[in-house]
């Protein structure tokens, strides 16, 4: 069975209530709900975990070697983590960068992702249901490859 973790990264444990404006009021655990709920519905192992220290997540990914892909929601880890980049690289396993907000209608900076181009796909802007887009594009992406 195909094998996908999904990383949270910092302050995604606020969700539902950091920014609802922005963000949404879909808690971690109401997205993680409807991830697992989909990953039934499409036959696939989904695993999560969430971290606000990047070191965690690198680690988590370099512990993966069984997985097939990730589902990334870096939060700001993605405007500024070169290290994520590399270990999700070193790893060899595609990857899905996700965003509950729209990152091109905020700060300039958002709009700058050192993952995005080596991503098999980004999904933005649309909260909650972002994560769900993302791994439906990237089961829809594997079976394809």
């Amino acid at each position: 069975m195909t094998q996908i973790l999904v990383l949270h990264g910092p302050n995604l444990n606020l969700l539902g209530s950091r920014e609802p404006e922005i963000y949404g009021t879909a808690t971690l655990s109401d997205v993680e709900h409807g991830l697992v709920q989909l990953a039934g519905e499409l036959g696939v192992d989904l695993d999560g975990v969430q971290s606000n220290h990047e070191g965690e997540l690198i680690d988590r990914i370099h512990e993966s070697q069984h997985v097939d892909a990730f589902l990334v929601n870096p939060g700001g880890l993605g405007h500024s983590s070169y290290a994520l980049r590399d270990a999700l690289l070193a790893v060899g396993r595609p990857f899905v960068e996700v965003h509950c907000s729209n990152v091109h209608a905020r700060e300039p900076f958002r709009a700058t992702s050192v993952l995005a181009d080596v991503a098999v796909g980004v999904v933005s802007g649309f909260g909650a249901d972002s994560y769900l887009l993302g791994l439906r594009g990237l089961v829809s992406w594997l079976r394809q490859s």
